[in-house]
């Protein structure tokens, strides 16, 4: 009959307990609007010789206590150091455009108004998913929706951006249908969660919408080979 090697019992690991912990400490419970022009540094697999700058929306606490730069990224509003892919992008840093620094960190002005933010919205967890917060957007990000496989693309400009208790954000979009009042502000009926409608939302900047819009014959091709991917 075998000794044991040690008085202790043995522990059974719960894979997927440990990871929905793991995912709860990573999940964003607050935002704060960057409005001095503060910057994502990244450069692409291709040329990474070649860096590139891109506006800051928004910087988010985690559960954990660590502070994020966001920025519009595809799909979803991204935490910037997540940016690791060979074709659209690595993070290098970010950047302030007037004294050309580039750091790993967000500035520590950011980190406490965000503290002292959470710790005064310090909100009961519910079971339930709730709204905690609305951001404006500030870059003129569009989002260009499609519904189903068979549906037309359509390019809408971005409203705001909710934070969910779950950690989740979602862009804010207008249906020009139910527009009672102008301008439209936060709370009007016509606002509704990108995702809520739209199979597929894919977030552009400024500059390229209006690319878009003026039917670029590069920026239409790009679009086309996106979308067919997509199909």
């Amino acid at each position: 009959m075998g000794i044991p090697t040690s008085p202790r019992s043995a522990q059974v690991i719960d894979l997927d307990t440990a990871r929905h912990r793991l995912r709860a400490r990573r999940r964003l419970i607050r935002l704060a609007p960057e409005l001095d022009g503060l910057e994502m540094v990244y450069h692409l697999a291709s040329d990474p010789d070649t860096l590139y700058g891109m506006p800051i929306l928004a910087w988010g606490l985690r559960e954990d206590g660590e502070v994020v730069g966001m920025v519009p990224w595809m799909e979803a509003l991204t935490p910037c150091h997540e940016l690791d892919d060979p074709e659209h992008g690595h993070f290098v840093g970010y950047r302030d455009p007037e004294t050309e620094d580039i750091f790993l960190s967000a500035p520590e002005h950011k980190v406490l108004e965000l503290e002292h933010a959470a710790a005064y919205f310090d909100y009961e967890d519910s079971t339930e998913t709730t709204l905690l917060q609305q951001l404006p957007e500030t870059l003129g990000t569009h989002a260009l929706c499609l519904d189903d496989s068979q549906a037309s693309w359509q390019l809408k400009l971005v409203f705001g951006w909710r934070l969910y208790s779950n950690g989740e954000v979602e862009a804010l979009l207008v249906d020009e249908s139910r527009v009672e009042s102008t301008p439209v502000v936060a709370g009007d009926a016509c606002l509704y969660a990108g995702h809520s409608r739209h199979a597929v939302v894919y977030f552009f900047q400024r500059s390229i919408a209006n690319r878009i819009r003026q039917e670029d014959p590069d920026t239409l091709e790009a679009l086309a080979c996106m979308v067919g991917q997509e199909g």
